[in-house]
């Protein structure tokens, strides 16, 4: 038998939280490779997607099916052709393509339907729709190469989609389309995805796919994956990869990433089916398990309003219990938030700091400067510490100082100086707490 100790899973649960009520109503768009079912991974994957969908998140789910056609195409004795990365449908790869389809369709229905005790499919509700919600047209003759019945997306139904993700369905879409003649056109799941997540402007775009994610060193698999890329570092990484021809070539995923960032979906992401419970630890840990393509533009690090009042007291609450920061209450929090400076990351507040002007003498207290520490050790707490300089010199302080009693050398390495509490301004002298002794650094701003 299992266990499950509190002392593990409160805090990890306490951990998820803000993910859970960030992600409430919003919409992912997740696209998974035909070769996750290969691999025999279906099942783990749609309990995967069934949780996401009791917290609430409205769901899309493209299946490929690149294997299931090869397959398909063997047992007939035909031969699979590519160009340019994509299928080339003739009559009879038309044919295995539906079969194919219409078998995956046939099994994920049954994953999500099932409700077996002791599973997380337990208790779970789980509609599927499918439809027509794809028009498509001819790739046509590209470089000579006529690619047949094989297509490209002309237009998605956003509204019917939008509609039925509403009435808290799970949307799932097949990689065809269909012209208003009614003739069928093989797609790819990845530009179905995208082309959706886009037309939905989705929250997230997830690939569910067979590589790991973009190495750092795209020459050495065994090299780290490289978990976050804002779009403008993946356009630029991008132009100097060639032209992808296949799925494991580094461009092939992010290319779709890139074009869905900039049609508007705030973040795509390149995951590994064949690591377990990868959505899932994508989805609710800060660094993730593969690569995100974000639009930088979306790492908020901003002046705090009432909004983040709660975020502020969940992250300084941990710091206040043990001592290192002095205990703030909410009203007090309430009345200083426009001193706040916050830094949010996936609508997650991970840190903080206040600044508090003494302008008769010409300095500032930065107070409560904190840190998650899911994230430490990342840079977050320079990127604050230089926002509030910013907003100190704005106001015309020619200096800052903090007190403390733990991290006198993180200051001290970015440029403050022990000082005497006699240096405090008279107004902040007055409040200084003897007692816990805290050691005043300043930092001058000239």
């Amino acid at each position: 038998m299992n266990f499950v100790f509190p002392h593990t899973f409160v805090p990890w649960f306490r951990a998820v939280a803000p993910y859970i009520h960030a992600y409430h109503g919003k919409t992912f768009v997740v696209a998974m490779a035909g070769e996750l079912v290969a691999a025999g991974k279906l099942n783990a994957f749609v309990q995967d997607l069934a949780i996401l969908h009791a917290m609430g998140i409205k769901l899309v789910l493209v299946h490929g099916f690149r294997p299931q056609v090869n397959e398909q195409l063997r047992a007939k004795g035909h031969t699979s052709k590519f160009s340019h990365g994509i299928r080339i449908t003739d009559a009879v790869a038309l044919d295995c393509a539906q079969e194919a389809a219409g078998q995956l369709r046939f099994e994920i229905e049954a994953a999500f339907s099932q409700g077996l005790p002791n599973t997380p499919m337990a208790n779970a509700t789980v509609r599927v729709v499918s439809g027509n919600f794809l028009t498509a047209r001819p790739v046509g003759i590209v470089d000579g190469v006529d690619f047949q019945h094989s297509g490209v997306v002309r237009r998605v139904d956003g509204g019917a989609i939008r509609r039925a993700i509403e009435s808290e369905a799970v949307v799932l879409l097949s990689p065809f389309g269909f012209s208003p003649t009614g003739e069928a056109f093989n797609l790819t799941m990845e530009e179905v995805a995208t082309s959706t997540a886009i037309a939905l402007q989705a929250d997230k775009l997830l690939f569910l796919t067979e590589v790991a994610g973009l190495h750092e060193d795209l020459l050495d698999d065994t090299s780290p994956v490289d978990t976050e890329l804002a779009l403008a570092d993946a356009e630029r990484l991008l132009a100097s990869l060639p032209r992808p021809t296949q799925p494991t070539d580094p461009a092939f995923y992010l290319q779709h990433c890139v074009k869905a960032c900039r049609g508007g979906v705030e973040r795509s992401h390149i995951l590994p089916f064949a690591t377990d419970g990868a959505l899932l630890s994508e989805v609710f840990t800060h660094d993730g398990i593969g690569t995100m393509v974000v639009d930088e533009k979306l790492e908020s690090l901003r002046e705090a309003n009432v909004d983040d009042i709660g975020g502020i007291l969940q992250l300084i609450e941990p710091f206040e219990n043990d001592g290192t920061l002095v205990k703030r209450s909410r009203n007090e929090i309430e009345r200083d938030i426009g001193h706040y400076t916050v830094i949010e990351h996936d609508g997650v507040i991970f840190g903080c700091a206040a600044l508090y002007p003494y302008p008769e003498a010409h300095t500032g207290e930065m107070a409560a400067l904190t840190i998650s520490p899911q994230v430490q050790s990342q840079g977050d707490g320079e990127r604050i510490l230089k926002r509030v300089e910013q907003r100190a010199r704005a106001m015309g302080l020619q200096s800052i100082f903090v007190l403390t009693t733990r991290t006198m050398h993180w200051f001290i390495k970015r440029g403050f100086q022990s000082v005497d509490p006699d240096w405090l301004p008279e107004a902040r002298k007055r409040k200084y707490n003897w007692d816990r002794r805290s050691q005043v650094l300043v930092k001058n701003l000239k």
